[in-house]
């Protein structure tokens, strides 16, 4: 915090009482392209994300800055004069929040900012949500604004949607605003209702490991799959009274997928339902502690997502396949849109040193990248840092 305040001082310069803010990035632990099948997601707020480092200024003027891109120094823009410019860059989800805010009829005064991230970039551990949350948090203190947080959700995901362009559900803005320590928040989607499972893991971490290939194919994909489930949706519309492939059990999806004519529709839609159960039975067994029956639901989540979903691709397989080798590991599934990214694992303590150095060999042997892991806690929600320690 002391390194991020002297580096606003050296950007911004001197004077006014300067105030700082935390957004975690999330990771989702079982329910993947679940959100837009109106089913449930199962993720959780990380120990790792943004900061944000802020002073209020008296004009209209807002000056955003990044140590994450230097190079791009300081972005100025005039607070009534909010659109997307491709050369702002990363800079364009702060903008748009603000945009957003402004456009619910809030006021917004200028402000110059600091962000910097530790989230690992590319990784699909939503660093551009993550940002969102902490120029809304940021936005609703500096205002005396007095916003409850599922609004700043709701609004984030507005921003990344009409302002930037990205088509995403809800699933992240809401686990980052939403967070809880030691907690994985189980979200229906289409309703917004939520609760909390504790994630007490004891004697085991979770790790989350990075293949490094970057995700090329995913936003091509993620369409594809969208309309294969669309399609899907629609042909069962026609025999059953449901908005959404979450509204089935599996059982009556089995009855009724006859009616999906198309081969490649039917396995997706296979995908949304099962995955949708499973995510909730992953939290009933998170909460009753069964953290072996949790670790099963996962590989079997990776499994539907291989075979009925197509997702995963070669890397993702090497790396998750290898996971489930090695001693110690309780569950591993990919994470994320699919098509590289990350993998999430539960790990015992004891192993997670022979787990790392023996995945890692098996993975570079498959694929010839080197995988980076991230041993990470669960933390609470984007917020205001008053004290030192909540920073830590």
């Amino acid at each position: 915090m002391k390194t991020l305040y002297e580096q606003f001082q050296n950007v911004f310069g001197d004077g006014g009482e300067i105030k700082s803010f935390f957004s975690p990035g999330r990771v989702n632990l079982i329910g993947e392209h679940t959100d837009y099948n109106g089913g449930h997601v199962f993720p959780c707020s990380l120990s790792i994300g943004t900061y944000a480092i802020v002073r209020k200024r008296d004009d209209s003027l807002i000056r955003f800055y990044s140590m994450n891109f230097e190079k791009k120094g300081v972005i100025e823009v005039e607070s009534e004069n909010l659109i997307y410019e491709a050369e702002h860059d990363w800079a364009n989800y702060p903008k748009g929040v603000v945009s957003i805010f402004m456009q619910n009829g809030y006021h917004v005064t200028g402000f110059d900012v600091l962000y910097y991230g530790n989230i690992p970039n590319g990784a699909g551990l939503s660093s551009s949500a993550s940002i969102e949350l902490a120029t809304s948090v940021l936005l609703n203190e500096l205002n005396g604004l007095a916003i409850d947080m599922v609004k700043m959700v709701k609004m984030s995901q507005r921003a990344e949607n009409d302002f930037v362009g990205v088509n995403c559900g809800i699933m992240d803005q809401f686990a980052i605003g939403m967070g809880k320590e030691n907690a994985a928040v189980l979200l229906d989607c289409n309703t917004l209702e939520y609760s909390y499972s504790p994630v007490q893991l004891e004697n085991a971490s979770l790790v989350i490991a990075n293949t490094n290939k970057r995700r090329g194919l995913a936003d091509s994909k993620y369409n594809e799959r969208r309309s294969e489930c669309e399609r899907a949706l629609a042909q069962l519309q026609n025999h059953l009274d449901i908005q959404a492939l979450g509204d089935l059990t599996i059982e009556a999806f089995e009855a009724n997928e006859h009616h999906i004519t198309n081969p490649v529709d039917r396995k997706r839609a296979r995908h949304a339902v099962s995955e949708n159960v499973r995510t909730i039975e992953a939290a009933k067994q998170l909460k009753a502690g069964d953290i072996e029956a949790f670790g099963q639901l996962m590989n079997e989540s990776h499994i539907s997502l291989r075979d009925d979903y197509e997702v995963t691709g070669d890397e993702l397989d090497a790396l998750v396949e290898a996971a489930w080798s090695e001693e110690g590991v309780i569950g591993s599934r990919m994470t994320g849109a699919g098509f590289g990214g990350c993998t999430i694992s539960i790990v015992e303590n004891q192993f997670l040193e022979s787990f790392r150095k023996n995945t890692a060999e098996v993975y570079k042997e498959k694929t010839g990248l080197s995988p980076e892991f991230y041993v990470v806690e669960i933390g609470n929600g984007a917020r205001e840092i008053k004290q030192l320690s909540e920073a830590l």
